[in-house]
């Protein structure tokens, strides 16, 4: 296994048996090499394998414009939030974040910072993303002598969730928000309520909320496998979160061009009764 290019001690790229490029990481793993010379494999610690050619070709434009400090830095804080979430993350989240970061320390040292409009829904909506990313904010302000703001930690969050989803486009992330939004303001104004956002109640209802978005987006919302007997008997019992649901329907259709199934629509019921009920308790 011989390196094809060296980008910093910790960084380089090798061939695979495949002929493909392999962007390697590990601590001194190309201190003092040189092309053509031999790796330590026992000192490899990450291997980037990535199908898409544009993938490659942006990530290794990025080694050759950012700071080695700072690609070791986001690697390591990308492991960070594996282990605080307890989730893998897609290859591209090293690109994604590694660029975002860079690039707002270098606009905050030009004078500049970002609004995000979507801040609140994040963090409510996103909570264990948006808290590791508020941790991940802290760290960068230490580092790096900055105060980014808070709305960084939102879109670091994104970052994380577009990452676990199974596309590569972070606007169905803030897409997936927005639906969210939308989705607890159709329950929120049909009900006439004001949710309790620390109740469990409320993050179950929103986990709910956040998958059902997530399919959605994606386009994999759950069909009628058969006749659902249940929602019939869920329907009568449940009028109003029925009638609420139809709303919601509508929203889907008007909005997605798509029906929600029986299937679909019972869950929205059973979890929008829950936090009715609660709430009003």
């Amino acid at each position: 296994m011989r390196i094809k290019k060296v980008y910093n001690n910790n960084l380089a790229s090798i061939l695979s048996e495949e002929g493909r490029e392999v962007i390697i990481m590990g601590k001194g793993i190309a201190f003092g090499k040189r092309c053509g010379d031999e790796v330590d494999e026992s000192k490899i610690d990450k291997r980037f394998y990535q199908d898409d050619d544009k993938w490659n070709d942006r990530f290794i434009q990025l080694l050759n414009d950012i700071p080695s400090d700072c690609v070791e830095f986001v690697s390591k804080e990308i492991e960070f939030a594996k282990t605080s979430l307890n989730k893998e993350f897609r290859e591209s989240v090293y690109v994604s974040l590694m660029d975002h970061i860079y690039s707002s320390i270098s606009r905050y040292k030009e004078g500049v910072t970002l609004k995000n409009p979507m801040l609140w829904e994040i963090s409510r909506f996103y909570e264990p993303e948006f808290e590791v990313g508020l941790q991940i904010l802290d760290m960068i302000n230490d580092k790096y002598d900055v105060q980014l703001p808070q709305d960084e930690a939102g879109f670091i969050a994104m970052h994380l969730v577009d990452a676990e989803m199974d596309d590569d486009s972070l606007n169905n992330a803030y897409v997936t928000v927005k639906i969210i939004q939308d989705i607890t303001n159709i329950v929120r104004h049909f009900f006439h309520i004001e949710y309790d956002t620390k109740s469990v109640y409320y993050y179950r209802f929103i986990t709910h909320i956040r998958f059902f978005a997530q399919r959605l987006v994606l386009n994999k919302l759950n069909g009628d496998a058969e006749e659902n007997d249940l929602f019939e008997i869920i329907r009568l019992k449940y009028p109003n979160a029925y009638e609420c649901v139809k709303k919601i329907d509508q929203y889907v259709q008007q909005e997605f061009g798509m029906h929600l199934s029986q299937d679909e629509q019972l869950y929205l019921m059973i979890h929008i009764e829950r936090i009715v009920y609660k709430q009003n308790k």
